[in-house]
This record gives C-alpha cells, structure tokens and sequence, in this order.
C-alpha cells in the first residue's frame, strides 16, 4: 500500500516504535498542513492510505471525491467530526479510528499554562535570558478557586492536581460530569453565573461538537472576575468567536492561557491573541508527547495492517467495505 502521513508537524512517524511495522508498505510523510484542497489532491492523488493526526486536516466531500484510489483513512483517536462520512462511505473509503489516547498529557498541559500564566514564566525566562532579574510579582494558586467545566477524563486530573496544591475546586457541566464530580467529592456550583463568577482560575475541558460550539458566551465571561484566568486546552470553538479576545480587552476575565485556535496551524503569529501580553499562548500541544504519538499511531497502524490483510477493525463506516 501507498500510505500518506499528514501534518507530521516533528517528523516524529518514522521515529515511533510501530513504524517499522510497515517496512512492506511505501510511507511519504508530510510535515506541513495544506489547506488548499486542489494541492493536497495532487499530495494524494497516489495514496491507498491516509493517516490524519487528530483533526489537523479536513477531508470534506470535495477532497474525497478527487481521490479515487484512497480506500483508507486512519484517524488517531476516535473524533472524527473533519472527516465527511459519509461521502467517504459513498466513495467506498473505510475510516478507522481506534484508542482514546492518555488524558495525563493534556491535563499536564494544562497545569503547565496556569502555572506559567500566574507566575508570568515566559516574561521571566526571556528576561532572564537578557540579563535581567526579577521583573513580576506571580500569584499562588492555594487558597484560591479553580472552576472545572466538565468533570472527565482530563478535568479529574486537572481538579485532583487543583486540590493537591490547596485550591478549592468548583465543578460544572451536564448531570454526568456534576454527577462523577460530586462522588468523587468536589463542589458543583449552584449555578452557571455562580460558576464563572466565583473562579479564580477557569479550565474547559469540553469536547468539541455542535453542542457545544460557543457553549462558552460572552455573556459568560463578562462576569468573570478582572482578576480571573480562563485556561483552554480543549477547542477554541467552545468560546463564541472573538468572544475571548474581546472580553480580555474589557478586562474581564483578566487573563487566558490557551492552546487551541479558531484555525491551525497559526503561522506568523497571524492571531489577536498572540499580540496580548494578558495572554499565555502554545501552539496545541495538549496531546503532543512522545507516549501520546507511540500509543496513537500504534493504533492507527495495527488498522493499516488489518486492512491490508483483509481484517479491517475500528472502522466508523462499516458500508464503505461493501463497495470493495
């Protein structure tokens, strides 16, 4: 099979212990995103297989129906709302996607912005750098409150981490995730406007879906504390657009960190966000470790494999194998 990698932003695929497992395939690996759907029709004109990390790439309808010889795409992790299915089934194109993927990484991540935003570590390494010495009074995170927008997998850890350092957390979300916080002992807020207005430190970790999309109003963070940090590591889309951006120049909430954006990559630091000095920014680096990419692609081979031997699993559209 001829097997196309995309957006392999570190060139990290061929570095990963289940890469060789393809040594009987021929593999090109892009390292770049191409947005324009007529380039990356020529990038895969040739390919059998296609291998999307996370949802860096979009294949809508457009693209799939210029790609005659795909007849697989596997998706790590299992979102896969960027992928058009089916158009991908009508075009006999199997999707697989397998494997959750570890939530430490970007609950790491996350702890990693809130803690680098209160106590100004990116201000202070540069002028370290520069010759200089102390420069900013940071602000501690015991004692004050850390709201929790939903209770899942990430946000347990990031609550857990939360209460370990003496915060108070706060919990909010659907009757599920207030449901799981409860047992496990933490606060839910008595109301949406209490939740926002309370915290101290605000952490989203919603998945991303038309549920969801703008579930995070301006209205919200409007009552946001002046002194308050909002902290996303999970989609920009959960925050109405240009609602953050807006809200931090009213000074309400006073403060973000994040690392996720409307559009990805952000190259040439084209986003209103990143000309902010209130603002902690990292380039979507949530999931991005060396044992998040070898349990990732893992997966995602393990299905190449399959499928080549006849045996495809983890797929989304089953009715796409009916049409081979």
């Amino acid at each position: 099979m001829k097997i196309a990698v995309l957006d392999d932003y570190q060139n990290a695929f061929r570095t990963l212990k289940c890469f060789p497992r393809l040594s009987g395939h021929e593999v090109i690996v892009f390292t770049d995103t191409e947005t324009d759907v007529t380039k990356l029709v020529e990038r895969l004109k040739d390919a059998d297989a296609v291998v999307l990390t996370q949802q860096r790439s979009s294949f809508p309808r457009a693209l799939i129906e210029r790609l005659p010889k795909l007849k697989l795409i596997g998706q790590t992790g299992r979102a896969a709302t960027h992928i058009d299915l089916e158009a991908c089934t009508g075009n006999g194109i199997a999707v697989s996607a397998g494997g959750s993927g570890n939530p430490n990484a970007t609950a790491e991540l996350t702890w990693g912005l809130i803690l680098s935003a209160l106590r100004s570590l990116p201000l202070e390494v540069k002028r370290l750098k520069e010759g200089n010495w102390q420069s900013t009074l940071g602000i501690g995170v015991n004692g004050k409150t850390i709201g929790i927008y939903a209770y899942g997998k990430i946000g347990r850890i990031v609550a857990a981490v939360g209460k370990a350092l003496g915060a108070r957390v706060v919990c909010w979300g659907r009757e599920g995730s207030t449901g799981r916080a409860q047992a496990a002992g933490f606060e839910v807020a008595k109301s949406r406007a209490e939740f926002f207005a309370e915290a101290d430190i605000l952490s989203l970790h919603l998945p991303l879906n038309k549920d969801t999309r703008g579930i995070v109003t301006r209205d919200d963070l409007s009552c946001m504390k002046p002194t308050a940090l909002i902290v996303n590591a999970s989609r920009a889309g959960l925050i109405a657009d240009g609602g953050l951006a807006d809200a931090l120049k009213a000074g309400r909430p006073g403060m973000a960190a994040v690392d996720v954006y409307e559009r990805e990559p952000v190259i040439g630091a084209d986003h209103p966000l990143l000309k902010m000095d209130n603002v902690t920014c990292t380039p979507h680096l949530g999931y991005v470790t060396r044992e998040g990419y070898e349990e990732y692609y893992a997966v995602v081979v393990d299905d190449i494999l399959a499928f080549a031997a006849g045996k495809p699993r983890n797929v989304l559209n089953p009715g796409a194998l009916e049409k081979n």
